[in-house]
């Protein structure tokens, strides 16, 4: 409990004087996990992962609560497009360049022109090829000022959407490339397809029935402004919950739980919208710290000095390339203008779940057809590295130059008209 509390406390301090010298607050959080010392990490793996889950859970109820429905009325179906087929063009492409510029060497994987198998270059860009709530909502609070309201409810909505998306994408690509798959390939997408369709609908359901219950506890149940930072846990554990018990996904089910949450009105006028955000706020601010910290204590630097030169390559790839691709064959069915669209297309910050998505990646390397057991230990150490160096160099370079590229693209002087 000391060495949690004092790691708590420095994490703080971190977020707090981190911009000042030009870092990202969350990219100073990950680096200070990533070098704290293996025998004071206070988690387990597991813990690790299982706080991970809770923490973005967490995070995408708040961003529900901070999502007014009519604001995202507008661009609703370009939203949903994004969320899917974005991911979809990004990974293909990704998938296609890590195909081309990584080499195997021995049981590992280097940067260099080999035979790389197109299985494993498709996998680890299924990883990379969301955008990720956490990094979205954390870098997006420290440059809120400097970013277009609307755009702002754009990206959120898309990264809140996007996990699925994610999860659709890998299963899909490991269920084709696994040992013993059926040889159907349509068959299998078909399914992948089916499932992901289920797991929407059903999150989305139960996320509207949460909301509805926790809207009836605030007209019913509490009575001071004191108890709303529990209603709000409450339901955003029962929303996620329910869900996953339920075969639907658990953080779509928060995301809508709290939009709904908050785009009512209550019989009691001192409790609302506005008290609940304010309730969650501080608790929110903690979980933003929480997540990055996290995911750099489950790394180990060894692992990324070895996967540095691939992991730079592919991080400059998926930046420059892959996301603004997915971001503009989308702009015909876009409301928003190429100015925006450039803008959409620089904010694809990936976070936490990549690195939860090559984790269950890593678990089923040795069922992808023409793995060895031995091979699949080593390339797992190498897919964790790459996968972390995207995501420092991608908050890095991306979360720092927003600001700037808002300024040039003249996006700060006033706010877009909707519609």
């Amino acid at each position: 409990m000391l060495t949690a509390g004092m790691i708590f406390l420095i994490t703080l301090g971190i977020n707090r004087f981190a911009p000042k010298f030009g870092v990202p607050a969350i990219l100073g959080v990950l680096l200070f996990g990533l070098l704290l010392p293996e025998e004071l990490t206070p988690f387990s793996r597991q813990q690790i992962s299982d706080l991970q889950t809770f923490n973005l859970s967490m995070l995408l109820f708040y961003a529900g609560l901070s999502t007014e429905i009519r604001a995202i009325r507008g661009f609703l179906r370009y939203g949903l497009l994004l969320s899917v087929g974005g991911v979809v063009i990004t990974t293909l492409v990704l998938g296609v360049c890590i195909w081309f510029l990584a080499s195997p060497t021995g049981n590992a994987v280097q940067l260099g022109t080999g035979q790389l198998p197109l299985a494993i270059g498709m996998l680890v860009a299924s990883c990379l090829g969301s955008t990720d709530a956490g990094a979205t909502l954390s870098v997006l609070n420290q440059v809120r000022r400097h970013v277009p309201k609307r755009l702002r409810d754009l990206l959120e909505f898309e990264s809140s959407l996007n996990d699925p998306a994610a999860i659709l994408m890998l299963g899909m690509v490991l269920g084709i490339t696994s040992i013993g798959a059926s040889p159907d390939t349509s068959q299998v997408i078909l399914g992948q397809v089916k499932v992901f369709m289920q797991s929407i609908a059903t999150g989305g359901v139960i996320g509207i029935l949460v909301g509805y219950l926790a809207r009836f506890s605030v007209n019913r149940i509490v009575t001071d402004r004191n108890q709303l930072l529990v209603l709000g846990l409450s339901n955003a554990l029962i929303g996620y919950g329910l869900a996953e018990v339920m075969g639907g996904s658990g953080f779509i089910a928060t995301y809508v739980a709290g939009m709904v949450l908050s785009n009512h009105d209550y019989s009691n006028r001192l409790i609302g919208p506005e008290a609940l955000r304010n309730a969650l706020e501080p608790f929110n601010t903690m979980t933003e710290i929480t997540v990055f910290f996290l995911f750099g204590l489950a790394m180990s630097p060894e692992k990324i000095l070895f996967s540095l030169p691939l992991g730079l390559a592919t991080a400059l790839v998926m930046i420059v390339l892959a996301r603004p691709v997915g971001v503009l064959l989308l702009q015909p069915f876009s409301p928003f203008n190429w100015r925006e669209a450039l803008l959409i297309s620089w904010c694809g910050l990936r976070g936490a779940v990549p690195l939860a998505l090559t984790h269950e990646l890593v678990e089923k390397l040795d069922t992808v057809r023409g793995v060895s057991l031995d091979q699949a230990e080593a390339l797992g150490r190498s897919i964790e590295g790459v996968v972390f160096t995207c995501v420092v160099l991608n908050l890095l370079v991306q979360g720092l130059s927003l600001p700037a590229l808002c300024r040039r693209l003249r996006l700060t002087q006033q706010e877009q008209p909707e519609g």
